[in-house]
């Protein structure tokens, strides 16, 4: 068996040389690096906040990760709050799910809308307080989202 496979190595050897006897006189050509595909692990979004009553927190800001920046005020922190959900397996900017039971409270009039770019993946995303889980998703954002308690 094993005189076998050698016979064949050397076989397989010679009928490549006389095929291709211009390869043999010189160095193989490297093969062509691979596009580093770095955009698809970027982050860049906009998140245009309204109604917090707090002028520090509306307006709209650019999070840039990976390296982070932007004029997002605490882009580093955000950006770290985007890799710990990530990181335990969350989609940040999962809707609700429609079966959810949430209760019935108001946690104020913002709102907040997400677009742009997120691990390579296309986000537009709204936030509201306008009720329990509504609350819970925008504060599981926080620093993203700006903290208005």
């Amino acid at each position: 068996m094993l005189r076998r496979l050698a016979l064949t190595a050397v076989a397989s050897l010679a009928a490549l040389s006389a095929v291709a006897p211009a390869a043999a006189t010189g160095p193989l050509p490297l093969p062509l690096p691979l596009p580093v595909l770095q955009d698809d692990a970027r982050t860049r979004l906009t998140i245009t906040v309204s109604g917090t009553e707090d002028s520090a927190a509306e307006g709209s800001f650019e999070l840039r990760c990976a390296p982070a920046g932007g004029s997002h005020p605490v882009a580093e922190q955000a950006c770290g709050r985007l890799d710990e959900s990530a990181d335990g397996g969350k989609d940040p900017f999962a809707p609700v799910p429609a079966d959810t039971l949430c209760t019935l409270q108001s946690g104020g009039p913002a709102t907040a809308r997400v677009t742009g770019t997120w691990r390579g993946r296309h986000i537009d995303s709204s936030f509201g307080r306008t009720n329990g889980c509504e609350i819970s998703r925008w504060n599981n954002l926080i620093p993203v989202l700006p903290n208005v308690r």
